[in-house]
């Protein structure tokens, strides 16, 4: 059971840059839980409200389960004193049972439930898989909303009805139709999250819709730059955003977008580009190339 209550959760995830960590990996692809651990000891000296593991940036789609369970625990005993630490959900609604379960049993103080695996499904059966995983546990649940895991307002709202521990929704499609029905309809019964690929890029038009954090995948090899951004948007410094998105995040987003998957393994390359190596991305990722890494090296450049 949770120190807080799901309500006092995502009071305290609504105000604040969210981290979500990298998985360590040696070179045998193993997981490098020393590794992990000693990074954490690291991000979590910088004041974030929350950290998300496994998440998407920390390749909770390659891990098993008991590597999901090891990771949760981690970061619980090493972060949980000093921030929330939110759990991951995931695959077919009977193995998201058990992976919220065990969150739970580890210590975590929420869950994000990840879309399924494979199959497409409708909202309505997205919606029912998401309420059968909250009322599996008395954590709070935030729904990722991407990919194959699409809720429309309506069901999502059925869900907040039913189901008290559902607390936030973390968007990952960028529909901004979707997310203005989602937000005018459920208003602050939620709270939502920016869950776009480089979510700085959205981020002062999504706050505008009532996004007011995201998870930031730069905070993983630059936190101080990452908070500073952070608090530019909240404050609405628009000359500040737009002059680091020029000069950063866009030409950061160019070398992102040329391959599928290296919204993950040029995050991993960043953690190399400031001597913090998290080791190699597991297939089916693949790593930036030599003159890439090189190219984000001198993107980073001072900014470390």
């Amino acid at each position: 059971m949770s120190r807080y209550t799901p309500q006092e959760v995502a009071q305290m995830l609504a105000d604040g840059l969210l981290s979500f960590p990298v998985t360590h990996f040696d070179s045998d692809l193993a997981f490098d839980e020393p590794a992990f651990r000693d990074n954490l000891e690291w991000l979590s000296g910088y004041p974030a409200p929350g950290l998300f593991a496994p998440g998407g940036t920390g390749e909770f789609f390659s891990l098993g389960l008991e590597e999901v369970n090891r990771v949760t625990k981690a970061a619980v005993e090493v972060a949980g004193k000093r921030t929330l630490v939110i759990g991951a959900a995931g695959y077919g609604t009977s193995i998201a049972v058990e992976m919220a379960q065990a969150a739970e049993r580890a210590g975590a103080d929420a869950i994000l439930l990840l879309p399924p695996y494979l199959t497409e499904a409708p909202s309505q059966g997205i919606a029912e898989r998401a309420e059968q995983v909250c009322r599996a546990t008395s954590l709070g649940v935030i729904v990722y909303g991407r990919a194959n895991g699409k809720l429309a307002a309506d069901d999502l709202a059925r869900v907040a009805e039913r189901c008290p521990n559902l607390i936030g929704y973390k968007d990952g499609i960028g529909d901004i139709d979707r997310m203005t029905r989602i937000y005018s309809q459920l208003g602050d019964r939620l709270f939502y999250i920016g869950g776009l690929p480089t979510a700085e890029t959205f981020a002062l038009p999504y706050l505008e819709m009532g996004v007011t954090t995201y998870s930031s995948a730069i905070f993983n090899f630059l936190p101080e730059w990452a908070l500073e951004f952070y608090a530019a948007v909240r404050a609405r410094d628009h000359a500040k955003v737009y002059r680091e998105l020029n000069d950063f995040v866009l030409p950061y987003t160019q070398i992102r977008n040329r391959c599928p998957g290296y919204a993950v393994s040029i995050v991993k390359a960043g953690m190399r580009a400031v001597g913090r190596s998290a080791g190699p991305v597991r297939s089916p990722l693949i790593e930036l190339s030599d003159s890439e890494l090189e190219e984000l090296t001198a993107l980073i450049g001072d900014r470390r």
